[in-house]
Order: C-alpha cells, then sequence, then structure tokens
C-alpha cells in the first residue's frame, strides 16, 4: 500500500460496530492510485468501542487498527491523527467508498504551501428520489463553492488537513458525542484564523445517501441541534458560510413564520392569507435549486418541494430545541464577537464611518493636491491588506511614500528576533517629504472611513496587516484576524509603529478576548490625544 511519492498522508476511518460496512471501505482505500506521480500514505482505523468484529475485519484489510472506549468520532479521529506519521491526515467515513483516485486529487492541493485543509465531496450509486435528491442538494451547494477560492467549510466524509495545523488548533470538539457539526466547527475555526482551506471537486467518495423522508428528516434535526449549540459560541456562521446558500436559511424563517400564521389563521382568518402568501415566498426562493434539479434530474422534481418543506421544518426544529434545551454539560467560551456586539459595533461604524467621510472630505482634497504637486505618482495608495478571518481587501490611503515603495519593502522594516516579523522603521527612505507629514498626523488614513462605511474595516479593532505578514503568522497569531481591523485600536493609542509585533498581539488579544462596546468608546476617546502626541506615528 506504500508507493513513493513526495508527500506523505495518513488516512483515518473512525468506525463503531462497522463491520458489515467496513470492507468496501477498506477494499476502496487499500487500491488507491496516483495520476501523474506517486502517493505515500499508511491506513489507520480507531475502533471506536464497537461491540461487533469491527477491529479484526480491519486488521483483516491490512489496516492499523487503534481501540478505544466509546467516545465519538470526534474524539476517534482526534485519536487517529495522535498517531499518525504523514505531514497530511486524510479522513473518511466507514460508510464512504472513496473512488480509487479520491487521495490523489485530495493531496494534489498541497502542492500549495498556502493550503491547510481540503475538501471533497459526496457521490451515490443509489437509484431511489429521495437519495438522488439529497445528491443534487449536494451537488447545488458544490457548485456554489466551486466558484469560491476558499472556503469555510469542510466535511469529514472527504477531508484532509496539515496535521500540525490540526494539532495546534486541538483538532476537532469533543464535546460532540455523535456524528454531527464537529467537522464544521473545526473548520469554521480554521477559516476565522484566515487559513487557507479549498474545495476539491474531483476527489470523491461514494455514499449511501437517506432513502426516505424519515432518514432525512431524522439527519437534518440532529444537525439542526448541534448546529443551536455550535452557534451560542460562533454566532456569526448564524448568517453565511461557504457551503449554505442564503435561500436556505431565509427558507428556516418563512417556514416558521408561515405555520405560526397558519395557526394563528384557525382562529384569525387574515392570518392564514397571510401564512399561504410567506409559504408561496417560501416555494419562490426554492426555484434556483428547483432548477437546477430540473436541469440534472427531471424526475426528483415529484419529490423535491415536500422534501425541501422537510428539510426547513426538521432544520428548524432542530435549532430550537438546541437553542432552548441544550445539552447541560457543553460549555465554551466564545472567542469574538456576540451577535448584538456585532450588530452594535456595526451600527457605530455606519454612523462613525458616515461622519467621518463628510467631515473629512474636503481635507481629503485639498492634501491630494498637495500629494501631487509633491511627488510624482497617483493620490491613492491601495493595497491588499487582511482583514476579518484574513480576508484580503482594498485598504485606501492616501499616498505617503515614493511611487515605487513596495518594491523596496525590505528597506522600510527592522527585523524583530522574537516574532520573526518587522516593524516599521522611522528612519524609512521611501517616505516622502509631505508623507512624514501625513503619518505624523495620521492624515494619510482619512480615505479608509470608506473602508469602515463598506464593511471591510471598523473605526476601531486590530490594525490591517499586510497579506505577505500574515503569511509568517504562527498560529497564536492568527488570533488577531477573529476582527474586522480598525482604522484606531489598542495598538495605536499604547505606541503605535515603535512596538513589536510581540507587544501588538497582546495588546490586540487583551482586546478581541475582553470586548465590549465601551471599550470601543474609549479607544475613540484616547486616539486623538495619542495622534497629537505623536508618540510612534512614523
Amino acid at each position: 500500500m506504500n508507493h513513493n511519492g513526495s508527500l506523505k498522508a495518513t488516512v483515518i476511518v473512525p468506525a463503531r460496530d462497522a463491520a458489515q460496512i467496513l470492507p468496501a471501505c477498506l477494499d476502496a482505500l487499500k487500491n488507491q492510485v496516483g495520476l501523474t506521480w506517486g502517493i505515500d500514505y499508511d491506513l489507520v482505523v480507531v475502533d471506536d468501542g464497537s461491540r461487533d468484529a469491527t477491529a479484526d475485519v480491519a486488521r483483516q484489510w491490512g489496516a492499523q487498527v487503534i481501540s478505544q472506549p466509546n467516545a465519538g468520532p470526534a474524539s476517534a479521529r482526534n485519536t487517529g491523527v495522535r498517531h499518525a506519521c504523514g505531514p497530511v491526515v486524510a479522513f473518511t467515513d466507514a460508510d464512504c467508498i472513496p473512488a480509487e483516485d479520491w487521495l490523489c486529487y485530495m493531496l494534489a492541493p498541497f502542492s500549495d504551501p498556502r493550503v491547510m485543509g481540503v475538501k471533497g465531496v459526496y457521490r451515490t450509486r443509489e437509484r431511489g428520489l429521495t437519495p438522488r435528491f439529497v445528491q443534487l442538494e449536494y451537488a447545488s451547494k458544490y457548485a456554489r463553492m466551486r466558484r469560491q477560492e476558499q472556503i469555510d467549510f469542510v466535511d469529514t466524509y472527504a477531508a484532509a488537513y496539515r496535521r500540525q495545523v490540526f494539532i495546534e488548533n486541538n483538532g476537532f470538539d469533543e464535546i460532540f458525542p455523535e456524528p454531527s457539526v464537529e467537522d464544521q466547527e473545526f473548520s469554521f475555526r480554521l477559516a476565522r484564523k484566515g487559513y487557507r482551506l479549498v474545495f476539491q471537486p474531483l476527489a470523491a467518495v461514494y455514499h449511501r445517501h437517506d432513502l426516505n423522508l424519515s432518514e432525512y428528516m431524522q439527519r437534518k434535526f440532529g444537525i439542526g441541534f448541534w448546529k443551536a449549540v455550535m452557534l451560542n459560541w460562533l454566532p456569526d456562521k448564524a448568517f453565511s458560510d461557504s457551503h449554505t446558500p442564503l435561500s436556505q436559511r431565509l427558507q428556516l424563517l418563512l417556514m416558521a413564520a408561515s405555520l405560526g400564521c397558519l395557526g394563528i389563521g384557525l382562529v384569525w382568518p387574515l392570518a392564514a392569507w397571510l401564512g399561504l402568501g410567506l409559504m408561496a415566498l417560501f416555494l419562490l426562493s426554492a426555484v434556483p435549486l428547483l432548477g437546477f434539479i430540473a436541469r440534472q434530474d427531471g424526475a426528483v422534481l415529484k419529490v423535491a418541494i415536500p422534501l425541501l418543506m422537510a428539510r426547513a421544518l426538521a432544520l428548524g426544529m432542530g435549532l430550537v430545541v438546541g437553542s432552548l434545551a441544550p445539552p447541560k454539560s457543553i460549555r465554551r467560551v466564545r472567542k469574538g464577537l456576540s451577535l448584538l456586539e456585532r450588530a452594535g459595533k456595526r451600527l457605530v461604524d455606519l454612523l462613525g464611518g458616515g461622519l467621518g467621510l463628510v467631515l473629512s472630505l474636503p481635507v481629503i482634497l485639498l492634501l491630494a493636491v498637495a500629494i501631487r504637486l509633491d511627488s510624482p505618482g497617483k493620490v491613492l495608495f491601495v493595497q491588499l491588506r487582511a482583514g476579518e478571518n484574513g480576508r484580503s481587501f482594498k485598504m485606501v490611503k492616501l499616498r505617503s511614500m515614493v511611487q515605487d515603495a513596495e518594491q523596496q519593502v525590505g528597506e522600510g522594516l527592522i527585523d524583530i528576533p522574537q516574532s520573526g516579523i518587522g516593524c516599521k522603521d522611522p528612519r524609512d527612505a521611501r517616505v516622502t517629504r509631505l508623507g512624514v507629514f501625513l503619518r505624523r498626523w495620521s492624515l494619510d488614513e482619512l480615505p479608509q472611513f470608506w473602508n469602515v462605511l463598506s464593511g471591510e474595516m471598523s473605526l476601531v479593532g486590530p490594525r490591517p496587516e499586510e497579506m505577505q505578514v500574515v503569511s509568517r503568522y504562527n498560529d497564536a497569531q492568527r488570533q488577531r484576524l477573529l476582527m474586522k481591523p480598525g482604522m484606531t485600536g489598542p495598538m495605536q493609542v499604547a505606541g503605535r509603529g515603535r512596538l513589536d509585533m510581540d507587544a501588538r498581539l497582546r495588546l490586540e488579544m487583551d482586546y478581541v478576548e475582553n470586548y465590549s462596546l465601551w471599550k470601543d468608546l474609549e479607544i475613540l476617546l484616547r486616539s486623538l490625544p495619542a495622534v497629537i502626541n505623536g508618540d510612534g506615528a512614523f
């Protein structure tokens, strides 16, 4: 099973009472082939407290077997990673049959050193209408993910990660006792730190999808239940992720509102008509998916609408139950903003950013003329910076350096041995005569009010870092990517450019972990005196 190759991987399969289904999975994994280059891999089966011959079957197929008391698939996968040898760990499930080229395609994206995780796809050989609907449901989401340069949603039926990053982030959260959203939660955590996760549509595993309405609703209820638990500490994922379209979230609300109105309609007829109108909107929101199904497999339209309604109902019920009655044993400290804090911060940004842009516009126009007279080049300097979750955005500033400053980037940095990342040099020769004045009074940053209004930045937050610097962050330093960068922040009121990366990290992580709106207001009030004082302004 070992071949000569440039990348070593360990394939991990958690299994509980899987003696009947495991042989097909292991046979497929044992016979993986390379396409244009060899692959080198080990196969590990973690027996998660099975009561049948799962361990014996795995040994018969040549897998390394690790046995543990039943603790759930999240724990089993983590156990497998601790015994892995290669720099990459790949996961699939005991009820999946990987295509013969699955592992080759899963490993291919890791040739890019920026890639830390990979997601593959489901396929099915089932011919019933319900499993065909489930497959098309996945396929429509895969089509959406194909258009994204990087993703935040990785399922473990076909997943791979760099082992070091996996370990540094403590793997899958073992509070999830059953297969649910433990894989989503882990990929969300990585994506929030700016790690690059990618979709690989060529890496396929075959799966037995839900065969009937009962199985489908039961699975969706479980997903909704555990997702509600997860949203307690990742509330922003209630609104968006790279896998789930907005229409599906809208359908949950429309289904709940429609059923509520229809119930009230038993005593107030007008509410019943409103409920029917909301149901019509539900159907309208499903048109894109129904059109996709019609193009791919028209026969599935016979069951599509009932299953869509069942999906919304089961997921919604799961979310309600999980929110109102979560397992008492699950407690997690949230990192980042709550939904209320996020809404309040955005409101302040809209008001402050709009007022700031209006008041600063005359100053910006005068400075634009001065910049053109002082040195050749464009008035505005636009650069890619790392925003929330490491997503790049175009930050706008008034140009304070010579025209080709970015080609001389190394000349303006001082190395900081303890962090390995440079800080600003106060004697930077690239800064123009006018640029010294602009930087001294932070006037070069006035156009960033536009970045605040557009939602890419906040008035207060960690400083927006250059992409090349973020690429050199260690795992601890990536914590500062949990929030939007700010025009001002804890760094700007405590030393600015003279601080090294370690000092900045301590200040900004304290801000992230102990956030409050009052802290934002305090930093805003301290920012003007800091600018006037000029400490670290270069």
